[in-house]
């Protein structure tokens, strides 16, 4: 065990009090348990959120919870074909749901970001469903629920809705600002990593879950080779490719184009000289016309390990990075959601003035010890299980004291952040799916896939 016995049985213990109940059955956990503040859409199951409570229960041998889980969001997927557009497009999970009684009779009542603080669009959420599914499915053997009549439609509602005509002509996915986790404006609208790493991994999912012989099936194939090459050439990063942007000349035209998306050398920030080392490498946070967002971003980069949207060379590379910026990116409380934050004039223009992303706290730089789970898979993926337990170790001295807060603040992630609930409910359930992927190395087939020599980078 990297954590006493007695520590993990609280753990277990407190993700048990966070379960919601409809009509008497588990249905999913509430974002926090904190009843020292406002609770705001804490009291609500987020999708997002229970896909890591999803992986403790699982690991645990507990099913029934996430089977009845993927059944009732699986009902509030919009299913009809809207023009209204203050209405969930078809197929759109929603963000999150809630519990309600009226008269003596419990109802679901699903957001899809109408409630949400900037009415944010969740994205990401038909994503993690299909991951839950797809793990529900390997834990307990009942892949009769993903082939029947409405779970098939259900996963291609989700394909239609992200494989439809655009007007771009990227193989990646174009998504408006604060999207996913990252639901607050931190300039990663266009075609930020962690929605590509997540898109990538669900369309092999659906390929797996779908019927052999459906015509999605070949769509899928063509767009995940399409995916891999994009993101494994042009999001790369390392001194090497730093080198080469550095030399870039600009305004080029014609098939022969080596500055691909048009990046000015100008805009490389006087930071990543400076931190990134000469061993290692990652992907960078987003890539548009014009921009390259250079920052990390902890999940995206984790997720594409898991998910092997990175090759395996990329991956050693992404954990070496891990490794050698320790101090920045792990800190006093495993994991930094994204290195550096935005200060002065950037977080300003960027954020627009938001007093909760101030530069190292929440989404801005802070800690988020969920991503636990995240780095352990990782990790264990890579064969380099010694770093995920050095984390793990961290954590797990501060998390029970601290009352498990939602995420920490500072440089190195020494203060408990600002706003943080405590009990927050994927911060638990963090902790006990990196211990179970440790303690149990066959967990990790609830999230990787063994074979990925179907999916080639095109030429």
């Amino acid at each position: 065990m990297v954590f006493p016995s007695n520590l993990y049985s609280e753990a277990r213990q407190a993700l048990e009090k966070s379960i919601i109940y409809y009509n008497g059955s588990p249905v999913g956990t509430v974002a926090a348990c904190d009843s020292q503040m406002d609770a705001l859409n804490y009291n609500h199951c987020f999708v997002r959120d229970f896909a890591v409570s999803a992986m403790a229960f699982l690991m645990n041998g507990e099913v029934e919870i996430v089977r009845n889980f993927l059944v009732e969001t699986l009902k509030l997927q919009s299913g009809d074909k809207v023009m209204d557009c203050f209405k969930p497009g078809k197929g759109l999970m929603p963000a999150s749901f809630i519990i309600k009684a009226f008269n003596g009779k419990e109802t679901v009542k699903g957001d899809f970001g109408e409630l949400a603080i900037a009415k944010v669009a969740p994205v990401d959420s038909g994503f993690w469903w299909l991951i839950i599914l797809r793990a529900y499915v390997r834990a307990s053997g009942d892949l009769s629920l993903a082939r029947t009549v409405e779970f098939q439609r259900g996963i291609k509602l989700i394909l239609d809705l992200c494989l439809i005509s655009r007007f771009d002509m990227f193989p990646t996915l174009l998504v408006p600002d604060g999207s996913f986790m990252i639901d607050r404006r931190m300039g990663v609208h266009g075609y930020p990593l962690d929605i590509q790493a997540l898109f990538y991994g669900s369309l092999k999912i659906a390929k797996e879950l779908l019927e052999p012989e459906d015509n999605y099936i070949s769509i899928i194939e063509e767009r995940l080779g399409h995916l891999a090459y994009h993101v494994r050439k042009y999001y790369w990063l390392d001194y090497q490719k730093l080198n080469e942007i550095y030399r870039y000349r600009v305004e080029e035209f014609g098939e022969t184009v080596i500055n691909q998306f048009n990046i000015y050398p100008e805009s490389i920030p006087e930071w990543l000289n400076l931190w990134l080392p000469d061993k290692g490498g990652y992907f960078i946070g987003n890539l548009g016309p014009g921009r390259m967002d250079f920052r990390f971003f902890s999940q995206g980069n984790l997720i594409a390990i898991i998910f092997d949207l990175a090759s395996p060379e990329q991956s050693q590379q992404i954990m070496d990075l891990i490794e050698q910026k320790w101090d920045t990116l792990i800190g006093k409380m495993p994991l930094k959601i994204c290195y550096p934050a935005l200060e002065g004039r950037d977080w300003s223009l960027v954020t627009g003035y938001d007093a909760k992303n101030m530069p190292w706290s929440y989404h801005n730089g802070g800690n988020w010890p969920f991503l636990l789970w995240l780095l352990a898979a990782a990790a264990q993926k890579t064969n380099r299980n010694e770093l995920a337990e050095r984390a793990i170790s961290i954590a797990a001295s501060r998390l029970h004291k601290d009352k498990y807060p939602e995420y920490y603040d500072g440089l190195y992630g020494r203060l408990i952040g600002k706003e943080a609930r405590w009990f927050q409910t994927w911060t638990i359930a963090g902790l006990l799916a990196a211990q179970d992927l440790l303690t149990y190395p066959k967990n990790l087939d609830l999230i990787c896939f063994k074979d990925d020599s179907m999916v080639l980078p095109c030429t």
